[in-house]
């Protein structure tokens, strides 16, 4: 199971991206670092930065073919700053065209959102998308994680940290019946 987890170069919540990474090394899988720039990606502690880590591939170069997944973290400005990315977005949007399934937590659906893939999909986020969701054609619910297998991929989503568990578990349940 080999899993992109695309970031931008700054801007990632931290959580966000170490707990869905550990969860898919404990199931065995290979997660791999995606970012727009070659280097280290900088993440945060909500507005304060934290640690730093290695991008093993960047968009440019990857190809949605080569994954059994994609893990969207959130932050506030790490999505922003995707979905300002032409590359980045079509990334996002390979994925759904090729059927594979896709997790977002937090604000990562606004990164969704520009790539034009949640058009009668049902999603949850940081409750501050919900607007941007429903205006892209989507609908917005207020639940702990939400799977919605209503196009052509299972689209996986959580709204907050606090739901890590809940979306750990629900996208590798997902992400595992993909690989095999």
């Amino acid at each position: 199971m080999r899993i992109a987890f695309l970031m931008a170069p700054e801007g990632v919540e931290q959580v966000e991206l170490t707990d869905p990474w550990q969860a898919v090394l404990d199931a065995g899988g290979e997660p791999v670092l995606v970012s727009t720039k070659p280097g280290r990606i900088q993440a945060f502690h909500h507005l304060d930065k934290a640690d730093t880590f290695p991008v093993d591939e960047v968009v440019a170069d990857v190809s949605a073919e080569s994954f059994d997944g994609l893990v969207l973290p959130g932050g506030v400005a790490n999505p922003d700053t995707l979905r300002l990315d032409e590359r980045a977005v079509a990334v996002v949007r390979a994925f759904f065209e090729r059927g594979l399934p896709v997790a977002a937590i937090c604000h990562a659906p606004w990164t969704l959102v520009e790539a034009d893939v949640v058009s009668g999909r049902v999603l949850t986020s940081w409750p501050s998308l919900r607007t941007d969701i429903r205006n892209a054609g989507g609908t917005w619910v207020d639940r702990q994680v939400q799977v919605c297998e209503q196009g052509p991929n299972t689209l996986i989503t959580s709204r907050k940290p606090g739901d890590l568990k809940a979306f750990d578990e629900a996208f590798l349940e997902v992400f595992a019946r993909q690989a095999a």
